[in-house]
């Protein structure tokens, strides 16, 4: 969703939980008391929505890298959870519940409480995620020279042949100093929940779940998109449920960049916002299409740049239509028809249409099982 809010006498959030592009507006009082509304100007607007756009850009790029390696990790905190065609036709409905739910429980108890609660759960979770994405770029910089132990955390269930791993992460020191940053990422955020802790947080939640989340064909992933699709509209055009939650739900779920950074710097607080799920959602698709162009074996990239750049036309089509007419856009009935369609004229093109349907993905579990029954089956034969 796309929306711009110029009515408000404090920063005000109208961007959903999960699928919303936002711009919204704060209003200064002046010494008399009278409320004087602050204008973008066109400089401040124009860098705002540039650097959503380049912050979206980052997490699918370097995710959807990372999820073709991910794809073939043994570790347990590696190994991406694949979405089959079940799960793409309950998201929909389960994410309409979540949000209702929300909603009423907003409408019930206390706003302060409830998001009490939320910062915590995603301070963890933060930690967990900004931490898990600086992990590689830490084994990068840190030398080989310094010493690196490494450590297991193993959770079993049962005994002796019925013996089942529960949990299996394995990490190491630098793992350990990536915890630790991350750790003062998080106080920053729940104690001042300053906009660029927000992002860092915001920017770790998608690209890990552009990495770690995988659609098991491309049909799955036409029918999660169509699903979400439906739902973004519904939520933004059907009722005020989305924006009611959005107001009141405060948590990194949102990408924000301020409009008025170069009057106030830092301590600007008239936000531009892009929600995650708008990321996400396309960006697993996107990073499907790169393992498929890596399953070719033809040294291209061909449908992974088509996408990607079907995803920048896409939001920069939205901001434009929010821009246009100053109303609320639900982004995703932009960037769903851009996403799919693109790559699905370019296969066509290329004669690659039936080939990228019947690609298919076996999570690495299912893979090694497959494997153990095909080993065990040739000793029984032999």
């Amino acid at each position: 969703m796309a929306d711009v809010d110029q009515g408000s006498a404090a920063p005000t959030e109208t961007s959903p939980a999960l699928d919303s592009l936002n711009a919204t507006d704060t209003n200064g009082t002046d010494v008399n008391g009278t409320v004087a509304k602050f204008v973008a100007t066109p400089e401040g607007t124009a860098l705002a929505y540039g650097s959503l756009v380049f912050m979206a850009l980052l997490p699918i790029f370097f995710g959807a890298l990372r999820s073709v390696t991910c794809s073939k990790s043994k570790n347990s905190s590696d190994m991406p959870e694949t979405i089959t065609s079940r799960d793409a036709a309950r998201f929909p409905i389960i994410a309409s519940c979540t949000l209702f739910g929300l909603y009423l429980f907003f409408k019930v108890f206390s706003q302060e409480y409830i998001n009490l609660l939320l910062s915590m759960y995603f301070f963890v979770l933060g930690i967990l995620a900004l931490s898990h994405t600086m992990s590689p770029f830490m084994n990068r910089v840190v030398p080989a020279s310094v010493p690196n132990k490494q450590y297991q955390l193993l959770f079993t269930q049962g005994t002796g042949e019925s013996k089942e791993e529960i949990v299996n992460y394995e990490f190491d020191t630098r793992d350990l100093f990536c915890l630790a940053i991350s750790a003062v990422v998080g106080v920053w955020y729940v104690l001042k929940k300053h906009w660029v802790a927000n992002n860092l947080f915001g920017l770790a939640f998608a690209l890990n779940g552009v990495e770690l989340l995988h659609l098991n064909n491309v049909s799955t992933g036409c029918i999660l998109l169509g699903g979400l699709f439906v739902y973004d509209v519904f939520w933004v055009f059907g009722t005020n449920v989305m924006v009611t939650v959005a107001k009141s739900f405060e948590a990194p779920i949102k990408l924000v960049f301020p409009q008025d950074l170069l009057e106030r710097g830092l301590d600007a607080s008239n936000f531009a916002m892009l929600g995650l799920g708008d990321i996400v959602i396309p960006g697993i698709f996107i990073a499907l299409l790169l393992r498929f162009d890596v399953s070719l074996k033809k040294n291209s990239r061909t449908y992974f740049y088509t996408s990607f750049l079907a995803y920048i036309f896409g939001l920069g089509l939205t901001i434009f239509v929010m821009h246009t007419y100053k109303h609320a856009q639900p982004a995703l009935l932009y960037l769903v028809p851009a996403c799919v369609g693109f790559p699905v004229v370019v296969a066509l093109l290329k004669g690659e249409l039936t080939d990228m349907f019947r690609y298919e993905e076996v999570p690495p579990e299912t893979e090694g099982e497959a494997k153990e029954e095909t080993t065990e089956t040739e000793k029984k034969d032999q």
